[in-house]
């Protein structure tokens, strides 16, 4: 199965000027918490719920900052190709719930997230994916 199999095709954007106001009402909005950020349609970024928390709020940053300011600029990805078996050993590798989706153009065309694996693959991979993900340490540890 191929990584487009399962994705999330449809994905709102945000820009590097947007504020985290801005950002973090589209996540409310959406359920996510996680909006790729753009800048002449190429992938620049990603702003999490937490990017906005601990960058943003943390930091002492009001609503009115900038997304560019509090995102996360070394994006992960994968392409719309991959075998989804291999999409799924990599975001175990990296620690990862969740990657932007890109054709062989390095043009977003999705997400890839922990649920979209576990809709189209039930427990078949989803549970070992997770196992990965959630050991301790990694990029994302606050030590």
């Amino acid at each position: 199965m191929k990584v487009s199999d399962a994705m999330t095709p449809e994905v709102q954007l945000c820009t590097p000027d947007d504020t985290i106001r801005d950002a973090a009402q589209a996540m409310a909005a959406l359920g996510v918490g996680l909006l790729p950020v753009t800048d002449n349609e190429r992938l620049v970024g990603m702003i999490s719920d937490r990017d906005i928390a601990i960058r943003g709020i943390g930091m002492s940053r009001g609503p009115e900052a900038r997304v560019g300011d509090v995102m996360t600029a070394e994006v992960k990805y994968c392409y719309e190709d991959q075998d989804l078996d291999e999409v799924c050993a990599n975001m175990g590798d990296i620690q990862v719930r969740r990657l932007p989706v890109l054709n062989r153009s390095k043009r977003l065309v999705g997400i890839i997230a922990l649920g979209d694996i576990a809709l189209v693959q039930g427990g078949n991979g989803t549970g070992a994916t997770l196992s990965r993900i959630s050991r301790p340490g990694g990029q994302h540890a606050q030590v």
